[in-house]
């Protein structure tokens, strides 16, 4: 099977934007179960075990672990359940804590569509602090907000087209103002997000699985972000404040390599990155490239 030629220049391009890309901005959504690639052949349950690697603004490194469960009832109902952890490590700080819980529920309309529900509940609200002074979002280890998440997807033969929207219900609690740290300090330059306010996203994937033989195969695709508005803090005085350039687009690529072990497990690399950014990215999911390694049983 030949590959389209969108797809082929995506691969051969790939390896030169992470090294130019200068962020991203993934809430939570583009990463689960649900919203990836679909398997060709979905079995009752799985488990997940999977690690990342990111590198952020300000040089801090960002290092994930998650845990997943998910059953498929019957044809139609499956659900996942998702844990997740998050460190970072730069500038003179180093934290590490829980992230979220992802519930979701898959509703197959038929073989090819499938409608996803879910809730993001975050196990932390961003409200970490180092030495009696809040720290930015870029150092939390979750976005501290409960998030609805809405999806579609469908296949078109073997491209699989994926839409997804993501709404905080809930703010958080952070507190950071760059103004309270010293001049001599990398946090100074990043946003004050005290009281942040963050604004909804949607998405779409267009995702084209080859099967390269009976163990591997790769997936290429493309992610296009839109937040939807311009997220606000509370300045010093007390009132909000509009983030300037936190709106508008964000085009990312993503690659899945499979890797089938035996049976029920295989392995999964992932490599994401963005090719166009938002001109400011107050949340602190900012990543110039993001790698992950994943683990899957099937029982």
């Amino acid at each position: 099977m030949k590959t389209p030629a969108f797809f082929t220049l995506l691969l051969a391009f790939f390896p030169l934007a992470i090294s130019f890309a200068q962020g991203c901005s993934d809430a939570g959504v583009c990463s689960l179960n649900a919203f990836k690639p679909r398997d060709e052949n979905p079995s009752s349950s799985h488990l997940k075990v999977g690690l990342t690697n990111g590198l952020a603004d300000y040089d801090i490194a960002v290092f994930g672990a998650y845990l997943e469960y998910g059953k498929q009832f019957n044809e139609q109902l499956g659900m996942d359940i998702r844990l997740g952890a998050l460190g970072q490590s730069g500038n003179d700080v180093s934290v590490f804590g829980l992230s979220d819980i992802y519930l979701n529920g898959t509703y197959a309309l038929n073989d090819k569509s499938a409608l996803v529900l879910g809730v993001k509940i975050p196990l932390s609200l961003a409200d970490r602090t180092q030495y009696g002074l809040a720290l930015p979002m870029d150092y939390q280890s979750s976005l501290g907000t409960i998030d609805l998440l809405l999806g579609f997807r469908h296949s078109f033969g073997r491209l699989q087209f994926m839409a997804g929207y993501q709404q905080p219900l809930t703010d958080n609690d952070n507190a950071f103002f760059a103004e309270a740290y010293p001049a001599s300090s990398k946090l100074r330059e990043i946003q004050t997000t005290n009281q942040f306010q963050r604004m909804g996203d949607v998405l779409v994937r267009f995702s084209y699985p080859l099967k390269l033989n009976q163990k591997w195969s790769i997936t290429p695709s493309i992610l296009p972000i839109y937040h939807l508005g311009e997220d606000q803090f509370t300045n010093a005085s007390g009132k909000q404040q509009a983030i300037k350039g936190s709106d508008g687009f964000t085009l990312n690529g993503n690659v899945f390599v499979d890797y089938r072990i035996e049976e029920k497990g295989s392995l999964q690399l992932s490599l994401a990155t963005p090719f166009v950014v938002r001109e400011t990215r107050p949340d602190g999911l900012t990543r110039a490239y993001v790698a992950g390694l994943e683990y899957q049983i099937r029982f």
